[in-house]
């Protein structure tokens, strides 16, 4: 009978799975979009209309790409907790941790940067509100709140970098980082079962050899 670690190391291997075919299934439909999505304030409304209504399967194609890009989250996050309970927290298991901790903050910039992109009422004054927070952080949050906006107010030039966050940098990371994250997995799962192998032979004693006393009384040693 499995032990309940091995369960939740081995559950945590196919959640992982599962995040690589959410974050490849996201991609691929996202690509699909780019080719009739117009990244401009005016137009990305009108192209995404168009998608849903007018291109043979786009309402099919944008409606699991929205369904992708949401659960991939939860699957990261539920995928991050088993590997916690599995033990997979100690230094062996870094790789994985790092690359994991990153996918889901690459995950969760995926569905911020895609909020807008509609050129929706909510998504406009979400993001609105939200760039105000970010204005009021010392410092840094002026630069990053311009680099967002280009400079002014939200427009085309917001849509258009928020675009290209989504689409080609954090897209782009998250596929990596899921791959680099399955591996790690892979391969300690592969190291798990060598020691296994190697623990379950040493602890293989040889039987003794039953030494029957001489006519002196004294007992037989083999050379």
């Amino acid at each position: 009978m499995k032990s309940p670690s091995f369960i939740l190391r081995r559950s945590s291997t196919i959640l992982a799975v599962s995040v690589l075919t959410l974050t490849l299934l996201a991609a691929i439909t996202g690509s699909l979009l780019a080719f009739n999505y117009q990244p401009t304030a005016g137009g990305a409304f009108e192209s995404l209309s168009k998608i849903t209504t007018e291109i043979p399967f786009g309402w099919l194609v944008r409606r699991v790409h929205d369904l992708a890009g949401n659960l991939v989250i939860v699957v990261a996050l539920i995928q991050m907790v088993v590997m916690f309970l599995g033990e997979r927290y100690r230094r062996s298991w870094l790789t994985a941790w790092i690359s994991g901790i990153l996918f889901v903050l690459a995950a969760i910039g995926l569905g911020w940067t895609a909020m807008l992109l509609d050129w929706s009422q909510i998504g406009f004054w979400r993001l609105r509100v939200e760039l105000g927070i970010i204005e009021s952080v010392p410092i840094a949050g002026p630069i990053i709140r311009n680099i967002l906006t280009g400079g002014g107010a939200i427009g085309s030039v917001t849509v258009a970098h928020m675009y290209a966050l989504h689409s080609y940098i954090l897209s782009l990371g998250a596929v990596v980082l899921s791959v680099i994250h399955l591996t790690g997995l892979v391969f300690q799962e592969r190291e798990i079962a060598q020691l296994a192998v190697q623990q379950s032979t040493s602890e293989v004693v040889p039987q003794s050899t039953h030494q029957e006393p001489d006519s002196d009384g004294n007992t037989n040693v083999p050379a």
